[in-house]
């Protein structure tokens, strides 16, 4: 009789919490949940908590997980306000958004402060149907860990289909060194081997593979190469 009766009330805590989380995040906007900058998520996270909190003990005041919630809501619909009046407190509660490819090359420097790796970078482009660094003009991490892309004038706009020119080959570059570690089997593939590519990296005065960071080759035999040590390169400044 007892474990009905808990039952009853997980219930009623159930389909009474629902609709006022429902509420709750209506009131603070809609936005899809990979948009979410991160002072929101960590509000999305403490509503989980609450919730989650109140619906496995019972023993939690049912009223006190409600005004958790409205005043949860309420807080992050204040804090949302004063960052649209205030651009420095907008800049504290997020992320503001950073340049990691600029004119076909990583940057080294940003990669490391946001802590995304070259497997991160080459699967946010492979989405955005880029298979070619060297295609992008400049990639931007936003605030809500999306990548944007911008690719090269000649890379976008026009296609070759629009002008019904048939292409001998897709422009898919393969990773060929990561971090310093070459891929001898990118090597096999195309039939080369470390001498040439050697060669080809000396050409560019690099003379280790350890001073590289990423590099790439195409099925022509193309290779795009990032270096640990970049020169300096002036990236123009994105904000929100």
């Amino acid at each position: 009789m007892k474990m009905i009766e808990e039952m009853l009330i997980l219930l009623g805590r159930v389909v009474t919490i629902l609709p006022l989380m429902l509420f709750a995040t209506l009131f603070m906007g809609r936005r899809s949940i990979g948009e979410l900058p991160i002072f929101d998520f960590l509000i999305l996270l403490s509503l989980g908590a609450v919730v989650g909190a109140d619906i496995a003990d019972p023993k939690i005041p049912h009223i006190h997980t409600a005004v958790a919630i409205i005043l949860i809501a309420i807080l992050q619909k204040l804090v949302a306000y004063l960052k649209l009046k205030n651009r420095r407190l907008g800049r504290l509660l997020t992320f503001e958004p950073i340049t990691v490819i600029y004119e076909g090359k990583l940057i080294v420097e940003n990669l490391l402060k946001t802590q995304y790796s070259i497997d991160n970078i080459l699967l946010m482009l492979r989405e955005k149907d880029v298979f070619n660094i060297e295609d992008v003009r400049i990639g931007v991490l936003e605030a809500s860990g999306n990548l944007t892309v911008m690719k090269k004038a000649a890379k976008s706009a026009v296609t070759l289909e629009d002008m019904d020119i048939e292409a001998d080959r897709d422009d898919l570059a393969l990773p060929l060194i990561v971090d310093g570690k070459l891929y001898e089997k990118v090597l096999e593939q195309l039939g080369l081997n470390e001498k040439w590519l050697k060669d080809q990296l000396a050409q560019e005065a690099v003379h280790e593979l350890k001073d590289v960071f990423f590099a790439s080759i195409t099925a022509d035999k193309a290779l795009q190469i990032t270096l640990k040590k970049q020169t300096s390169i002036t990236i123009p400044a994105i904000y929100h």
